[in-house]
């Protein structure tokens, strides 16, 4: 039986434009409240951001569900995804790709995450504990990439991680604000397309 949180989620989601119903069904499947602290679970099915710990949140769910609609993912794509975090967007993503790859710089996030993708029994997920700023390179090349930290650019390194035609869906920062940006590798080089304002934790270089 669904909840009533949400089915009041899915229906705020698809009246934001969310139109796409392989992703309400798979946010739909994936349970939120899963990935978020004991405290927290009662607001899991808010369209709100939640601290996770290590000084990270879980994004809104909005907001996963319109960065998942821009990578128009297709069922046999391999997809990349820097910083796990929670682990909510890698397990939304399962759901609609061939297999996620995804790095997490935080070992006890990443920890966290693995255990709920065991306990959920999601097997296309694999994780590294790594600094993800220098992409996976035995595993290039990727369909998709999402990146789920404010970043200032997108490095040569990551973009040449990406197939011709393949898009990467990131929260950039300019001029003092972040904005979600939708790229997409036409001719060797990244043309893109700018979207909603968002509040994401700042991309970081290096482990913890």
């Amino acid at each position: 039986m669904l909840d009533v949180k949400k089915i009041r989620l899915i229906l705020e989601l698809r009246e934001s434009g969310i139109a796409d119903s392989n992703i309400l069904s798979a946010i739909e499947k994936i349970p939120r409240d899963k990935f978020i602290p004991y405290n927290f679970r009662n607001q899991a099915y808010d369209n709100i951001a939640l601290p996770i710990g290590d000084n990270q949140t879980i994004s809104q769910p909005f907001v996963v569900a319109k960065m998942t609609q821009l990578l128009e993912v297709q069922p046999k794509h391999k997809i990349l995804e820097i910083g796990t975090g929670s682990g909510y967007q890698s397990a939304v993503l399962s759901k609609l790709v061939r297999r996620v790859y995804t790095i997490e710089r935080i070992k006890n996030l990443l920890v966290k995450a693995e255990k709920v993708f065991k306990e959920l029994k999601i097997s296309n997920i694999v994780t590294k504990y790594a600094d993800g700023n220098h992409g996976w390179k035995e595993q290039i090349p990727f369909d998709r990439i999402i990146i789920t930290a404010a970043t200032p650019l997108i490095s040569k390194e990551i973009e040449s991680q990406i197939v011709e035609g393949g898009i990467i869906v990131a929260p950039m920062v300019e001029k003092n604000k972040q904005i979600i940006v939708k790229y997409k590798k036409i001719e060797n080089k990244l043309e893109s397309e700018t979207f909603d304002d968002v509040l994401f934790v700042p991309n970081l270089s290096g482990i913890e």
